[in-house]
């Protein structure tokens, strides 16, 4: 794909949309951000376009009648829902996607997630030849969408981020780095459990590859910085960024797995106590420069 190339990018108007537009469009894409709530830009390659709830069917077609290709980030996560809205918006409107993708003959780079693959936590390193085992109503509406993909052969590359950080971020990092905010010693110093991590800035050179590079085509990539951080690794560079020492307490890792599973936060251990790295070993040997 060339200079000329448009992109259409659902889901502009979240976090992470919010930093792949500008991204995309200083790489010298057009690019139409599609959200429900419309947005301003000020750059001229980027124009904005309604998306409208995707528990409901959509007529695509509109849409990727004017592109080349289609980043789609559009769904819901980090909230309580029912399964079958997970389903609905993440699972069967991305089919829905996929079959307008092939008709129209824009390539699709799909943004999964680790979730899809994975619980939480895993005693060994993740890689995409691991059989899917999602554990989550999130996860297995992702692993639908991925299999709908490929079933109608449109051209596509999957992407299975890990847990995102940057300015405007959600979900786990966002409470991390609020609780590391607090002007008080934390009880992390102990714990020993390496998590891979992703910085926004990489996710988005990760999907320009994928919109580049013809050996992504029809493949599925883990998405992650190649170096894993323990949780008190994060604390102690974060608050390192704010000009303070680490202030952190070594409490036996025994200790606090039995404190939060005593007050019903086992599913919080898994996620600060326990391991999960998946290594990005088959988007770097494509040729991906993560900063």
């Amino acid at each position: 794909m060339n200079d000329q190339t448009t992109v259409l990018v659902t889901g502009s108007d979240g976090f992470i949309g919010s930093h792949l537009v500008p991204y995309l469009a200083a790489q010298g894409y057009k690019v139409i951000a599609a959200s429900r709530a419309l947005s301003s830009f000020e750059s001229p390659n980027i124009v904005a376009a309604s998306l409208p709830d995707l528990s409901k069917p959509f007529d695509w077609q509109p849409l990727l009648g004017q592109c080349n290709a289609v980043v789609h980030l559009a769904g819901i996560a980090h909230t309580f829902a029912e399964d079958d809205l997970y389903d609905r918006v993440n699972h069967r409107a991305t089919a829905t996607l996929a079959d307008a993708a092939f008709r129209s003959g824009a390539h699709l780079v799909f943004i999964s997630s680790i979730a899809a693959q994975s619980g939480a936590c895993s005693d060994r390193e993740l890689s995409e030849d691991d059989v899917p085992k999602p554990i989550n109503a999130y996860g297995r509406s992702k692993l639908g969408a991925e299999q709908a993909i490929r079933a109608v052969g449109t051209s596509f590359t999957i992407l299975r981020p890990v847990v995102i950080f940057g300015d405007g971020e959600k979900g786990n990092f966002a409470s991390i780095h609020r609780i590391s905010r607090l002007p008080i010693p934390l009880p992390f110093g102990g714990l020993t459990a390496q998590r891979s991590v992703l910085s926004v800035q990489n996710f988005c050179s990760a999907v320009a590859l994928a919109l580049t590079n013809p050996g992504a085509r029809g493949e599925t990539f883990i998405v992650s910085d190649p170096t894993p951080l323990t949780l008190s690794e994060i604390i102690t560079r974060y608050r390192a960024s704010l000009g303070r020492p680490p202030s952190l307490i070594a409490v036996p890792e025994r200790w606090l797995e039995l404190s939060l599973k005593a007050i019903g936060r086992s599913a919080i251990w898994q996620r600060i106590g326990r391991p999960l790295v998946a290594q990005p070993r088959k988007l770097l040997a494509l040729g991906w420069k993560p900063s």
